[in-house]
């Protein structure tokens, strides 16, 4: 590939990634329009024609990795292990 198509390459690949991020961004809008709808109207589902959107709390639990590793250091150092991976990036 020459550097010219590969320039090519980048910037369309910026222009989608910057479209792609527009449309995200419309995305939540119109997300958040209809969570403020739901809110409004105190529910958490809605049903509009064939859809229903529900809009819930949900609780988890989840481990705290962070303090687990303050109290017993040298078990989370047993218990963890190195990952490797591959980063692309294009930075001007």
């Amino acid at each position: 590939m020459s550097k010219i198509e590969l320039l090519a390459k980048i910037e369309l690949l910026n222009k989608y990634e910057a479209m792609i991020e527009e449309m995200k961004n419309e995305a939540d809008t119109i997300r958040n329009s209809i969570k403020a709808e739901m809110e409004a109207r105190e529910v958490e589902e809605l049903i509009a024609g064939q859809y229903i959107v529900r809009w819930t709390s949900v609780l988890s639990n989840r481990f705290d990795s962070t303090s687990f590793k303050k109290v017993l250091p040298d078990l989370y150092k047993a218990y963890t292990k190195q990952v490797s991976s591959r980063r692309f990036s294009i930075s001007v």
